[in-house]
């Protein structure tokens, strides 16, 4: 039986229940955050609270997540997950519960919070190494997707037509520019040059992107941010998404079409290796 936190409570899942009038039921009003943890030890927490403070901010939720570095370690022991190889804990706060209306209600409506853990399996080697699929998709998200809104409806059917396409990614492309995944970052790799979107109000600011621009750059690869479009994209020496449990996943085939060479890639493997060494130490 898994241990759930919500509203100050830790208690058995089954138990936790939610308001029928809590606006992100309602309205999709909230945001979470999804933060990887590697044998009890979270992945740059710091950058995640940071995201999360600047999406409270824009969206004028009155949370202080003082706490939340110690909900974060009570939900990992709580379900056993310490020794995890890799987990992962979810955190969702809304505005809280009020009659449905557009408007903020009152000051004085508390959030309501919700978190929980589980662990996340990694692919096999094998399987890594033989690279995924991907499909293209229209853009249809909110204009601010910097922010980790809940409202997720373009992503989930992003996604799910990449599951019914036999993919596994799928690649939003908007004005014939591609931004990232349904639930993750890209990257190209061009003339041997590590490429990505710069971290607009386009993109969400993936902090392991933001991990594998800095290990690329310690490894002395190029790096440049910049927008990609499609039919580059479409000839890149090699593609990969990023993510908190995609962590570094190569793609190999684009809408049917081979990545390069069909395989997965020099520097898509080495960043991966190298990402591996850092959160697995």
């Amino acid at each position: 039986m898994s241990v759930v936190y919500l509203n100050g409570e830790y208690l058995n899942k089954d138990l936790a229940t939610v308001s029928v009038d809590d606006r992100g039921f309602l309205l999709a009003d909230g945001l979470y955050e999804v933060t990887s943890a590697y044998k009890g030890n979270f992945f740059r927490f710091e950058q995640h609270i940071q995201r999360l403070i600047r999406g409270l901010d824009f969206l004028r939720i009155n949370y202080d997540p003082v706490d939340i570095l110690e909900m974060h370690l009570r939900l990992l022991a709580e379900n056993k997950l310490e020794d995890q190889e890799a987990s992962i804990v979810y955190l969702q706060i809304t505005r809280g519960v009020a009659p449905r209306t557009h408007c903020f209600p009152p000051e004085e409506t508390l959030p309501t919070v919700y978190a929980f853990a589980r662990d996340f399996k990694r692919p096999d080697s094998k399987r890594w190494g033989q690279g995924y699929a991907a499909i293209t998709v229209p853009d249809n998200r909110w204009g601010r997707v910097d922010i980790k809104s809940i409202a997720l409806l373009p992503n989930v059917l992003a996604q799910q037509e990449a599951i019914d396409s036999g993919a596994i990614e799928a690649l939003l492309v908007k004005d014939g520019m591609v931004l990232e995944g349904s639930h993750s970052n890209v990257f190209g790799v061009f003339n041997g040059v590590v490429t990505t979107h710069p971290a607009t109000h386009e993109i969400l600011h993936g902090v392991v992107r933001g991990s594998i621009i800095e290990l690329a750059q310690k490894m002395g690869m190029a790096v440049i941010e910049r927008p990609i479009a499609l039919d580059e994209m479409r000839g890149a020496e090699e593609i990969f998404f990023t993510g908190t449990t995609a962590e570094v996943r190569p793609t190999v085939y684009l809408d049917g079409c081979p990545v390069g060479d069909g395989k997965v890639g020099p520097v898509t493997k080495a960043l991966y290796d190298k990402f591996r060494s850092v959160v697995d130490k």
